[in-house]
């Protein structure tokens, strides 16, 4: 009994030491890592337990390495400012797309892309804006354009 508290010990302190990263490796996969190598663990320690014939310890701790398992294949984006989900052209109505740039109904190219110019001019993010207010600028300008 010792020596699974001092493996889980230890497992536990390899993942936070692992969790100690930057938000670009955290990105890069380390907590995916981190995720698979624990679950690989709870199932090893499940196994364990249900062929001593701990049940009741078994079953919670199997139940532990498949939520783990799961969580380190789900990719879910990381949550920040700007990370909204670009709205792609396919949904995007005209009339949205030109309420979006601020044009009339028959405005040609050269006034769409000038809007766009305008528009993107305060929304990219590399000038402050949203990286999801320019996906929803150039999926209104390439519904316009098409």
């Amino acid at each position: 009994m010792l020596i699974d508290l001092a493996l889980g010990a230890a497992v536990l302190a390899l993942l936070v030491w692992l969790g100690r990263g930057s938000a670009k490796s955290a990105s890069s996969g380390a907590w995916r890592i981190a995720g698979g190598i624990t679950a690989l663990a709870a199932f090893v320690g499940a196994a364990l337990l249900l062929m001593r014939g701990g049940w009741l310890k078994g079953l919670p701790l199997l139940a532990l390495g498949i939520g783990f398992m799961l969580a380190a294949r789900w990719r879910r984006p990381l949550p920040g400012p700007g990370r909204s989900p670009p709205r792609h052209a396919s949904r995007m109505s005209p009339a949205e797309a030109r309420a979006m740039l601020g044009v009339d109904e028959g405005a040609g190219p050269k006034e769409i892309e000038a809007a766009y110019k305008r528009l993107m001019m305060r929304a990219h993010p590399d000038q402050g804006g949203s990286s999801g207010l320019a996906a929803q600028l150039n999926a209104a300008r390439d519904v316009l354009l098409k």
